[in-house]
């Protein structure tokens, strides 16, 4: 089977689901911490993996500079804050703190049911009790709003607390939803489902025991560290998995196919180069993807998981990287034989191996 077959057609075009399938190998790192501060783990195919949850994994594209710089302006904010944020601009804006309390509560409310005062936290009143996605039009209303009402000294009308109404421009929320709680008319359904990354392989973490000095310490009374302390940590070739629903994403963003299609390139490009961010400054565990599979196509979209519910183990593997990629193609071929195609599409990105195909290649192919 060819491994690229990227003419771009009108039936490509109109092709519902773009599959990613990465094989990313970080060296010795905590990406991803538990409650106990140790990488987080997941039992399959009978053995531990370690593993990176799909929230972390988002919120490292979402905020990434990457990211943020290819989709400048179209990018939402999650806070609890919003109605904070009005009182403190009414405030400074010279309306007593009284009228500026209500009238920010009024606005908060909006979007999401808000906490109770507290005699610690007078101010707590203000924030909404859930985390609230809003798109960059919608601050904008909020900012409009407050302006308005701090110049006529009023409170807000009730049609112009229609702050949810604004069209929908904000690529984060489009791709991986919002839920509104107490205005459920205002929901998104995601156009991107991530996986949790997983090894491909069995894990053990182990334990870094590490002292820390005090420079000033002459050793004329106590020779010994100012500290200790140790931190779990594990290497790991993880299996990733990412499935885009274009039509949705069109839809989501109010028909604009091209912001879709930057949305998509710079999706694509983040889950490619960005690692989580755990405990980077004590393991520099940066890493891109050594392999990545992309599909296109309009049947049902399945992962390729499966090709690694018998673990690759190191008794019996003297390439893991290859070992997968060899895996992952062999599922995949399975899965065609007894199902039929799952794309009419597909690129492949060899960083192991080499070839013709790069990047650039892998985002034409995606945003077409």
């Amino acid at each position: 089977m060819s491994t690229t077959d990227t003419t771009q057609t009108d039936s490509n075009r109109n092709n519902r689901f773009i599959q990613l399938h990465l094989l990313t190998s970080y060296p010795p790192a905590n990406l991803n911490r538990d409650d106990m501060g140790r990488p987080k783990t997941a039992r399959m195919g009978g053995v531990d993996r370690l593993r990176v949850s799909s929230q972390s994994l988002k919120r490292h594209w979402r905020t990434s500079e990457l990211f943020q710089s290819a989709l400048e302006n179209h990018l939402g904010t999650r806070t609890k804050m919003l109605g904070a944020e009005a009182f403190d601009q009414l405030v400074a804006a010279g309306v007593a703190e009284g009228k500026a309390k209500k009238w920010a509560q009024a606005i908060g409310g909006v979007f999401g049911k808000l906490k109770k005062a507290k005699k610690d936290n007078p101010r707590e009143d203000l924030e909404i009790e859930q985390l609230v996605h809003v798109s960059p039009r919608e601050r904008q209303a909020v900012d409009a709003l407050v302006q308005t009402l701090a110049k006529e000294q009023r409170e807000p009308e009730k049609a112009e607390l229609a702050l949810l109404r604004q069209d929908n421009q904000a690529v984060d929320i489009a791709l991986f939803g919002r839920m509104l709680a107490s205005s459920p008319a205002f929901n998104m359904e995601a156009a991107c489902q991530v996986a949790h990354a997983i090894s491909v392989h069995p894990v053990v973490i182990e334990d870094d025991y590490f002292t820390a000095v005090d420079d000033l310490n002459d050793g004329s009374e106590d020779a010994g560290a100012a500290h200790i302390g140790e931190t779990g940590f594990a290497a790991g070739l993880f299996y990733s998995y990412i499935c885009i629903n274009r039509a949705l994403l069109v839809e989501n963003l109010g028909g604009d196919e091209t912001l879709a299609r930057k949305a998509i390139a710079a999706l694509t490009e983040a889950a490619a180069k960005i690692a989580p961010s755990g405990k980077q400054n004590s393991f520099a565990s940066r890493a891109y993807a050594s392999f990545i599979l992309a599909e296109m196509g309009d049947e049902q979209p399945r992962s390729l998981s499966a090709s690694f519910l018998k673990p690759i183990d190191q008794r019996n593997s003297d390439d893991f990287a290859r070992d997968a990629i060899t895996a992952l193609k062999q599922q995949r071929d399975n899965f065609n034989a007894a199902y039929g195609a799952c794309y009419s599409g597909c690129y492949e990105l060899n960083a192991v191996d080499g070839g013709d195909n790069n990047l650039a290649g892998l985002l034409a192919f995606v945003s077409e």
